[in-house]
């Protein structure tokens, strides 16, 4: 995960079954030392239903810390999963930051 600026990070690579345990790791780090974080996805080049799970995974401990979490630029693969899951609707995406 690169840090752009405060609270701004954007996730590289791919994010499956093989690569989601680090990226949680870090993920949950930003979130017990950030209030707001923006998480931009536009650098991510695969993803499955390992990766939906770990930004829904985000989603609850940003929402037990009371902190704001955003995503942008969501990946088609996973725009996909989360259509046919019926949880588009719940992630919290915001417009693509410059």
């Amino acid at each position: 995960m690169l840090e752009l600026d405060a609270g701004h990070y954007r996730l590289e690579g791919v994010l499956d079954f093989s690569t989601v345990v680090p990226v949680a790791v870090a993920g949950q780090a930003l979130l017990q030392r950030d209030v707001s974080i923006h998480i931009d996805l536009s650098a991510v080049t695969g993803a499955n239903s390992a990766g939906l799970v770990l930004l829904l995974e985000w989603m609850d401990l940003a929402r037990a810390r009371r902190a704001r979490l955003t995503y942008s630029h969501l990946p088609a693969s996973l725009a996909r999963i989360a259509g046919m899951s019926n949880l588009t609707d719940l992630l919290p995406l915001a417009p693509p930051r410059a």
